[in-house]
């Protein structure tokens, strides 16, 4: 295994956080934001609590449904940009509903510095929530129920093909990419475009666990994305982060920082603070991770050495 670099920033951590998602539901929290007031105010909240970065999706601001309009976007993130300093990182995801046009609408008008990248086509679901929500608190808007049942048929497709493009694409922007990875094949696949010289360190590799579709939330599975990253990419080569969804995001995040790596949270990824308690903010997740992690004696990123630490571009050479 490649030995851990003596780097100056070997003990900052980087804390990421995605603020709304198009996965969740209105349903599944009141604190969601939806509108992009909700949105930027939420967004400023967990930049000023300590979050770097910011990851970014936009929803439709009359019934929270997600949504890939660049009209959208401009009314929270430029609003956003005024307040903070922190990464925007804009979704390449969208949804499994939208075409990949439609996903890459606001970032090819923005060139931001950073855009999230999922790694590999998978099947992606919430599904088995749907009972529960019907059950205990019924759905806000008439459009979520069948949205989450209707995951259950749906693909997340991100082909070789439509990596390489938004690659080649953006390359030209100089927008470097938040890789997400769902699974062990998610790297080698990453590793596939760095072999075709498509994609050039440091690379920030985003570890997804608790997904059904994707690696389980044990332990044991970080261990193995880790190892498995130092093995394709050596540690010096890229940055390490990790999510878990739902119950599993604390300490999960607490294991990557542990691990020598770094965390995110955000409503995104789970819309709870701890067991049976919902987080009322965006920062008020980040606070908490933030408090863990300097407990342990981690120090925590600025927006300026993340950017450094990842290679981004600066914040004055985007187009929002």
């Amino acid at each position: 295994m490649t030995p851990s670099p003596k780097r100056s920033d070997s003990r900052k951590v980087i804390i990421s956080c995605a603020v709304t998602g198009s996965a969740h539901v209105p349903s599944m929290s009141p604190y969601l934001p939806l509108t992009p007031a909700d949105i930027a105010s939420q967004a400023i909240e967990a930049a000023q609590a300590g979050a770097a970065i910011l990851h970014l999706h936009a929803r439709n601001p009359v019934d929270g449904r997600p949504t890939p309009d660049p009209a959208v976007f401009r009314e929270f993130v430029p609003e956003i940009v005024r307040a903070t300093n922190a990464v925007i990182n804009i979704t390449t995801g969208g949804s499994t509903r939208m075409t990949l046009d439609e996903r890459l609408a606001y970032p090819r008008v923005a060139r931001p510095e950073m855009c999230s990248l999922n790694m590999g086509s998978m099947n992606f679901s919430l599904h088995p929530i749907a009972p529960k929500i019907e059950r205990e608190d019924g759905w806000r808007f008439g459009w979520e129920k069948e949205y989450l049942e209707g995951m259950e048929d749906m693909i997340f497709r991100n082909t070789f093909r439509d990596i390489r493009n938004i690659l080649t694409e953006f390359a030209d922007h100089g927008t470097r990419f938040e890789f997400e990875c769902y699974d062990v094949g998610h790297l080698y696949n990453l590793a596939h475009f760095m072999q075709l010289g498509l994609v050039k360190p440091p690379f920030f590799i985003q570890t997804v666990l608790g997904i059904l579709g994707g690696l389980g939330p044990d332990p044991e599975n970080l261990v193995v994305m880790r190892n498995t990253a130092d093995r394709l990419f050596g540690r010096e080569n890229y940055h390490f982060s990790v999510l878990g969804a739902g119950r599993h995001q604390m300490p999960l995040v607490t294991m990557a920082a542990i691990l020598g790596g770094n965390v995110r949270v955000g409503l995104e990824d789970s819309v709870y603070l701890s067991k049976g308690v919902k987080a009322r903010s965006n920062a008020e997740q980040v606070g908490k991770i933030r408090r863990i992690l300097e407990e342990l004696s981690f120090e925590i990123a600025t927006p300026d050495e993340a950017r450094e630490m990842l290679g981004l571009k600066g914040a004055a050479n985007v187009t929002f």
